[in-house]
């Protein structure tokens, strides 16, 4: 397999967890360049489910290399966590799971101040943050005030550790919230130092050796493109860049070295939190995608709001991020529906907008334009490969392609590795 970037073209939650889960197992190295654990891959194999917030999909199967890329901010604590919860299904990360130098860390007075701020913000004016301090982490990678993994590997850390949470104390009264234990937590990270310290390598170098051994190189992100921190509809987006180009600034890969883009997308639409979402159906349409696709976060538990497929954003996926072959997920989840409705176009303020505004306010008053094709009221769950699906799912399934751009190159037809069609990947 050539070096891919996998990325999310809606507004996270396509099911990329799954997606790269198949990929890997044509990839010899699967590098997760951006986000952090407010965001999780769900893969189900063999019967058994894991949600990986942290480690890249990868470690699932055996021999693979994992890296946790420097775009990446990463909670120790959670990471630990998550190192022994695959321990404890059999699954060993020491040798194979390497975490950049250059990771930002995401700390408990991160998230102690994403909880405080996003408490005090009014009705009306609060973000949707998952409250697991992504978004302090990477205001003081941009300020230059965080901390990187390698400085886990310094004797000064238990001092760096003290001057951040005496900072943090100080933002936290303006903001009527309690104050820190700097000892406590002192304590904390130097034990979470201890265990981390065998994983800590410069991944640049690693990165390299690889792709020049001619080994294939799988980059994975986390969110979707709705929901980046340039590109999405902000000021309702996570800190961070989900698209294409966020890959190579998180890993320290070249864009000479990458050679295709795959977009996850579902056939239909969801969102989680706060923000704009012009397809989004409040009645049973709503309900029934949300039932059927079990549509729940699987890092916080929230329901995610549900609508339509909309072309407007797909489109808009396929120009920022260039991609090339689509991976479409949860058609089974459409089964039952006897009309199925497609956003081509928007409505906004009497004319017709074939792309996506940059005003999230301008996004808001958006009016969905629909064409509508007949459903196809068969299971799809059990088919095994294109020929197999129903005539008016594939036409569905290729109108969506055929709006969107690119080509297709999976589709899922239910949430385990095997219900997967390869189609030209």
């Amino acid at each position: 397999m050539a070096n891919t970037i996998l990325i999310g073209s809606q507004w996270g939650d396509e099911g990329k967890g799954k997606i790269i889960d198949v990929m890997t197992a044509q990839a010899d190295m699967i590098v997760r360049y951006q986000g952090g654990s407010n965001a999780g891959h769900t893969v189900i194999a063999e019967g058994e489910k894991r949600v990986l917030r942290l480690v890249p999909s990868g470690i699932l199967h055996e021999g693979k290399i994992c890296v946790i890329g420097n775009g990446v901010v990463m909670n120790p604590l959670d990471l630990i966590e998550e190192i022994r919860m695959l321990r404890s299904t059999g699954i060993e990360c020491r040798g194979r799971l390497f975490i950049s130098t250059r990771t930002q860390m995401v700390m408990l007075y991160h998230r102690a101040l994403d909880r405080a701020d996003e408490a005090a913000r009014p009705v009306g004016k609060k973000i949707g943050t998952t409250g697991r301090g992504i978004g302090p982490a990477y205001a003081a990678k941009v300020s230059r005030t965080g901390l990187r993994c390698g400085d886990m590997l310094v004797p000064e850390f238990p001092d760096m550790i003290r001057e951040q949470v005496a900072e943090t104390n100080v933002k936290l009264a303006h903001l009527n919230a309690e104050p820190l234990d700097a000892e406590e937590l002192v304590r904390t990270y130097t034990e979470a130092a201890e265990a981390l310290k065998p994983y800590i390598v410069d991944t640049v170098p690693l990165i390299h050796e690889a792709d020049r051994a001619g080994k294939s190189i799988l980059l994975e992100g986390a969110q979707g493109t709705m929901l980046d921190i340039d590109f999405g509809t902000y000021p309702f987006v996570t800190s961070s860049n989900p698209t294409s180009g966020g890959a190579c600034i998180g890993s320290g890969l070249s864009p000479r070295r990458i050679d295709r883009v795959v977009g996850v997308i579902k056939t239909y639409t969801t969102r989680v939190g706060e923000g704009p979402f012009p397809t989004e159906d409040f009645g049973e349409i709503g309900r029934t995608l949300a039932e059927r696709g079990h549509e729940f976060g699987a890092v916080t538990g929230r329901p995610r709001r549900c609508g339509w497929f909309d072309a407007v954003v797909a489109r808009y996926a396929q120009q920022i991020n260039g991609v090339d072959l689509w991976a479409m997920t949860k058609l089974d989840v459409m089964d039952t529906l006897p009309e199925i409705k497609i956003c081509v176009a928007y409505e906004l303020d009497g004319r017709r907008i074939e792309t996506v505004p940059a005003s999230a306010k301008e996004l808001a008053r958006c009016k969905p334009i629909y064409e509508t094709m007949p459903g196809w009221l068969e299971e799809t769950s059990n088919v095994t490969s294109w020929d197999q699906l129903p005539e008016k799912a594939k036409a569905y399934v290729s109108r969506l392609v055929e709006l969107s751009g690119g080509k297709l190159g999976i589709l899922s037809v239910g949430p385990a590795r095997e219900s997967t069609l390869r189609i030209a990947l």
